[in-house]
Order: C-alpha cells, then sequence, then structure tokens
C-alpha cells in the first residue's frame, strides 16, 4: 500500500485525543464531538480483563462519537482478538494497542511501556487482533524504554510489528522510565525527541507515523504535520477544549465555525437532561467542561459555580444555565 493510500485511509488520524485515564471517558468524548466533527477520539485504556470478565459495559459509548476508536490494555493474544472482536461488533472504528502506559499497575500486568522490551509479542498480539477484525489495528508506543532508547531500538521495534500489516503508529516523543519516575513524571521529566519520530518517517514511509507529547498549539500542530502524517494532542484538549473548535478548518479544510463557548456549552444541555433522566450525575458530564472560558473574563466564576453546585443531589442543566450567566457573552 502506497503512502498516499494510507494517509487516505486513516484520514481522522490527522488529529486526534489522547486517550487519557480518569479523563476521556464517553461523556467527555461526546462534548468534544460537538466541538470538532473530524477528529479521531480515543477511549481511555480498558483492560481485556475489564471486558471479558468485568460486571460492567466497558465498551459503552455515544454513536455521535464516531469516529472513535478502542484502546485496549493487555498482553495475551487470545483475550486481545477476543476483546477486539466484540469491540468490531459494538462499532468501534479502530482498536489501539496501548504500548506506552508506563505505569506500575500496568507493568505488573505485562502490558503497556514495557510491552516495548518484546516486540514478536507485540506483533503476535496485533496479528491476532488482526485475524478476527476488519478494522484497522494500531499501535500507540513510546520511543524507547529505561536504557533501551537508542534509535536502533525503535527502529527494530517498529519494524517488528510492521512486518504483520499493521501500518499506523503514533510514536509519544518520550521514553519512559518504568521504574523510579510516576506516570505524570513520565509525561515531563523525559525529554522530548520530535526529530526520532520524523526519522522514524523517513526511514518507514509507507507507514501513517503519529506523534504525541508537548503539542500544545495549532501552530505546534502544522509544524508536525509538515514532517509526519498525525498529530495526537493531549492535556490540552481538555483544558482548553475551545481550541478544538478550529481543527475542522485549521486541519481538514471544512469550514470556519460561527458557534460561541456559550453555543457549545448550550448544545451540551440536552445531552446533560438525558443523561440524569436515566439515573446519571451531573457531576459526570460538568467536569469535562471546566476549561471551556479558559483565559477568559468569568472563567472562574464558571468553574467554581460547577465545581460547587454541580456535585449537589438533584443538580441539573439549571446549575451550567446559571454557570453560563456568570461570563459575558463574546
Amino acid at each position: 500500500m502506497t503512502k498516499q493510500a494510507i494517509t487516505s485511509v486513516h484520514a481522522p488520524g490527522r488529529f486526534s485525543i489522547a486517550p487519557m485515564l480518569d479523563w476521556t471517558d464517553r461523556h467527555c468524548r461526546y462534548f468534544h464531538r460537538l466541538l470538532t466533527k473530524n477528529t479521531l477520539l480515543y477511549t481511555e485504556m480498558v483492560t481485556t480483563g475489564a471486558i471479558i470478565h468485568g460486571r460492567g459495559d466497558y465498551l459503552a459509548y455515544n454513536q455521535e462519537e464516531h469516529p472513535v476508536s478502542l484502546q485496549l490494555g493487555g498482553s495475551n493474544p487470545v483475550d486481545l482478538a477476543q476483546s477486539a472482536k466484540l469491540a468490531q461488533e459494538r462499532g468501534y472504528d479502530e482498536i489501539n494497542l496501548n504500548v506506552g502506559c508506563p505505569s506500575d499497575r500496568v507493568q505488573s500486568g505485562k502490558f503497556g511501556a514495557c510491552l516495548m522490551a518484546e516486540p514478536t509479542l507485540v506483533a503476535d498480539c496485533v496479528k491476532a487482533m488482526q485475524d478476527v477484525v476488519d478494522i484497522p489495528v494500531t499501535v500507540k508506543t513510546r520511543i524507547g524504554i529505561d536504557d533501551q532508547d537508542s534509535y536502533e531500538f525503535l527502529q527494530t521495534f517498529i519494524q517488528t510489528v510492521a512486518a504483520t500489516g499493521c501500518n499506523d503508529f503514533t510514536l509519544h516523543a518520550r521514553k519512559a522510565w518504568l521504574s523510579g519516575l510516576s506516570p505524570k513524571e513520565n509525561r515531563e521529566i523525559p525529554e522530548l525527541n520530535y526529530q526520532r519520530v520524523y526519522d522514524i518517517k523517513q526511514d518507514f514511509p509507507a507507514l501513517f507515523i503519529g506523534i504525541n507529547g508537548g503539542v500544545k498549539t495549532l501552530e505546534d500542530t502544522q509544524l508536525h504535520l509538515g514532517h509526519i502524517d498525525g498529530v495526537m494532542m493531549g492535556r490540552e484538549a481538555y483544558h482548553n477544549p475551545f481550541l478544538l473548535s478550529q481543527i475542522d478548518e485549521q486541519v481538514y479544510g471544512a469550514e470556519k465555525s460561527t458557534l460561541s463557548r456559550h453555543d457549545y456549552a448550550e448544545l451540551m444541555l440536552p445531552y446533560i437532561e438525558n443523561h440524569i433522566r436515566n439515573g446519571g450525575s451531573l457531576t459526570h458530564i460538568y467536569r469535562h467542561m471546566l476549561g471551556l472560558f479558559l483565559g477568559l473574563p468569568g472563567a472562574r466564576a464558571w468553574k467554581r459555580h460547577l465545581s460547587e453546585q454541580g456535585h449537589k443531589k438533584g443538580a441539573g442543566v439549571e446549575v451550567v444555565q446559571a454557570a453560563l450567566l456568570l461570563v459575558p457573552k463574546n
């Protein structure tokens, strides 16, 4: 398959929002989809054990979220294949294997970033999933782990996994320290090395290569897209969600959005009402909206009102409506 064909097939991945544990749940993704129609959204990482043996529905999502990718955590090819098959049956657009999370809990389950040390196992996992689904199986990884952080190490990993036919990799442009650093520190302390990701694209031109780590602005996004195929934004998209309203125009060439921050908040009201009507809580949703007015007059009052009133018993859309009155309209 040519580079051009791969880029076309994976057009949604030209910009994506990173899977973030406890953050990118289905309510967050619904909100983000209002802001951007084309961005590829990711679930939080879901373990194969939760999907296969858990009591809850760990594959639940809103149909409005498409295109949406399920990120799986696991290292057993059989379990990953079973989970991937279930995800395809539920309508997910993509399966993504987590080879980047450095937390102790993930390491004890032998998945996440520690899998970089076992590229053959990763290849087996990817192949097992590919054998049972028709949707893309992709990989999100680091550029190295611990002292295994040479370019040759990363090359070997990519080459081994790509031999399965996997042609889509997102690289967090930091290595991971598997001991001595917390997950938070692993997002900040290891130095970013964007050039290494660019070099991988040069050496594997037929692969779709995305970049993650430290992306905070549209300018960052456009700079990276001059070198690689896709950009994944993490915490900035969560803390400053209105930025996403520019993505369809700036990255995908769509018409400029004319909706204001107030408009997007009001578009969430029917969703909130429906969630509460079905036994849910406003708390599940408002926390994802706290950054909507970041940097504007009234932003602090908006956050304070939602935080102080949104968790109370019986809280509903009137809390959001009252908070909106505290923020001047542009």
